[in-house]
């Protein structure tokens, strides 16, 4: 009989809690995309394989077999944007991560003074925007698909981007700290499924965005003038405009308290 200590039996729950961890993250992860789809047929191959193996299917087994031998390379190609962004959030991890926030108290305040009411300003005219704060993550390969501004930001600037039929109003603004970088950038679009139909391009780039990069979006719909906040794969919708000041503040310098801490949960979150 088989007899294990308390160092043996302490490794292997570690053991079997760092598992449990990793496909929960996996989940999480995946949760929403194409792969949910694509992790249902590996599934079919899988019993397909375990069926012809136990009645002597030697034919069909071989088949699934050879499905197996080339299935990591199909995998790697497959799963090519879920397993970046995978490896993206790795990266953005706080043992890799420098600071997650811009630290400056006098930039944040700056930042969400001049953002914020441009964004008013745009919401109450229906003028559609699409503004994204760079975190860790950088986003020079989208800041080179726009126009360069490297202007430091104001609500004017902001606003006279987005005036409509003018050059740069459609695409995004990309601001790095206080500085603009540049206007009518080309941003990814999500690709989940679940997000609701009356959302547009700028709501699936924002949701994009913020699912390739630890980067901020704030959208500013040209049909109702509602404005919308997208971070970490979420979309938050209808925001005021204390709501934006007080988010933006938060994620921006973290260790800023805000004055009414915990109101963005009730804030009404739809994921589309």
């Amino acid at each position: 009989m088989v007899s294990l200590d308390y160092g043996d039996l302490l490794r292997y729950v570690i053991d079997i809690l760092l598992v449990t961890y990793l496909i929960y993250k996996l989940i999480l992860l995946i949760r929403g995309t194409r792969a949910v789809q694509l992790l249902k047929g590996i599934m079919v191959i899988v019993v397909t394989w375990l069926l012809s193996k136990y009645f002597q299917l030697t034919t069909l087994h071989w088949l699934m077999s050879q499905a197996f031998t080339f299935g990591v390379l199909a995998l790697v190609i497959i799963f090519q944007p879920e397993l970046r962004r995978a490896l993206e959030q790795l990266g953005r991890g706080r043992l890799f991560s420098r600071s997650h926030s811009i630290q400056d108290e006098e930039t944040v305040r700056r930042i969400v003074h001049e953002v914020t009411k441009s964004i008013t300003y745009m919401a109450k005219r229906r003028i559609g925007a699409l503004i994204v704060i760079e975190r860790d993550t950088g986003l020079n390969d989208y800041v080179e698909t726009g126009i360069a501004i490297n202007g430091r930001v104001s609500s004017e600037l902001l606003i006279n981007i987005f005036i409509p039929n003018t050059p740069l109003h459609d695409g995004a603004v990309i601001m790095r700290k206080d500085v603009i970088l540049a206007a009518g950038c080309y941003l990814p679009l999500s690709e989940n499924t679940s997000i609701s139909k009356e959302l547009g391009t700028r709501h699936r780039a924002a949701i994009g965005m913020s699912e390739v990069s630890d980067g901020l979006s704030i959208v500013v719909s040209e049909e109702t003038g509602q404005v919308s906040f997208a971070a970490n794969g979420e979309v938050t919708r209808n925001l005021t405009e204390e709501q934006l000041a007080e988010i933006l503040t938060e994620q921006l310098h973290p260790t800023t308290k805000s004055k009414s801490m915990g109101s963005r949960w009730q804030w009404r979150r739809k994921h589309g």
